[in-house]
């Protein structure tokens, strides 16, 4: 039996030329999914602008030492019930232990990771220097965050990490 040689594959321009833009193209689709992925996955941008972020700094240490000077005790309760809620009570008090009077307070569950899942506390004035606000939210890991304003100037803020369960 004899066999006849076969020739070998010649590697020609359009083969390298369809190599080429073979190569090149699973790339960019690797690339686009991965772009896709990242961008419809990732909610945790903090600021939208990190130069007018640090030139606010100089103001937010002011504002930080404005409020340590003023000796509130800020009491918050925050507890989260079966049926999905988060109940927040929040008490104001000077440094001589007496309400302080002409405040409003704003408050929002922040979620560490994913800016797209917090969730605002409406809070109303239950009595002098007391607020009271229900929220639903998940169980988990957040960042309570508590403004308090006096004549729309906010005078206080509180960031607290808690674990609602």
């Amino acid at each position: 039996m004899a066999t006849t040689p076969t020739r070998p594959r010649e590697l020609t321009g359009r083969g390298v030329l369809i190599w080429f833009i073979g190569f090149f193209a699973v790339i960019f689709a690797v690339n686009a999914v991965m772009v896709k992925a990242a961008t419809s996955t990732f909610g945790g941008v903090e600021t939208t602008s990190s130069y007018k972020a640090g030139l606010k700094f100089k103001d937010e240490i002011a504002a930080a030492a404005k409020q340590a000077g003023l000796q509130w005790h800020v009491d918050g309760k925050l507890v989260h019930d079966k049926a999905g809620e988060a109940v927040l009570d929040i008490a104001v008090r000077d440094a001589a232990g007496k309400a302080v009077t002409g405040l409003a307070a704003t408050a929002l569950l922040a979620h560490p990771a994913d800016a797209r899942r917090d969730h605002e506390v409406p809070l109303g004035l239950v009595g002098t220097g007391q607020f009271h606000g229900v929220v639903v939210a998940p169980a988990g890991q957040w960042e309570l965050i508590i403004d308090l304003e006096r004549d729309g100037e906010r005078v206080f803020r509180s960031r607290s990490r808690v674990v609602m369960k």
